[in-house]
């Protein structure tokens, strides 16, 4: 049994390559050949630019390209809407004191799909597998808003010690530009 689903056919071309496997085994083939000309970088595990970057897991914002970073530059923290939750502050606390981050920059970006759901999702997930979710859907309705809490929450963790440098931003889907979000 397999528990990737196949992928979704982009083109001709595309539909041919999907026939022979899952999502998950075109993904190990890439590996294979990444790895065989793969050359260690010798970086260490400490980010070079001291940045955490805390972003939506939308598969349309390329944070690399997008700001100009390199393999090595920064910590790079994902989750749905890119809120900050508690698990985020986990990796903010282990990426400032064990990996010598000092600033923090939050991405949110247009068009999120948390704007479209309600704290209603945990009920029918319940109502569905019979046991509701522990954590919160974290759904908004305005993404300015919703960065500007995310910015708050970064600011007042006393779990992490380098708080004067967080900035959030909003990415704009449709042009590719950041706009930044004032914290007040």
């Amino acid at each position: 049994m397999t528990t990737s689903a196949p992928v979704p056919p982009r083109d001709e071309d595309a539909m041919e390559d999907m026939a022979a496997g899952t999502v998950t085994d075109r993904l190990v083939e890439a590996n294979l050949r990444y790895a065989a000309a793969f050359t260690d970088p010798g970086m260490d595990a400490r980010p070079v630019l001291r940045v955490a970057i805390v972003a939506c897991m939308d598969a349309r914002l390329d944070l690399h390209a997008a700001l100009g970073l390199e393999l090595g530059d920064c910590h790079t923290i994902r989750n749905a809407g890119g809120v900050v939750t508690d698990d985020v502050i986990r990796s903010l606390t282990i990426s400032q004191r064990a990996l010598g981050t000092r600033s923090v920059v939050l991405i949110h970006h247009t068009n999120c799909g948390l704007e479209s759901l309600t704290e209603d999702f945990r009920h029918e997930l319940e109502m569905e597998v019979g046991q509701r979710p522990a954590w919160a859907v974290e759904a908004f309705r305005d993404v300015d808003q919703d960065v500007r809490q995310s910015m708050q929450r970064v600011r007042t963790s006393p779990f992490l010690p380098y708080t004067d440098d967080v900035r959030g931003f909003v990415f704009d889907v449709r042009t590719g530009l950041l706009r930044e979000i004032d914290p007040a």
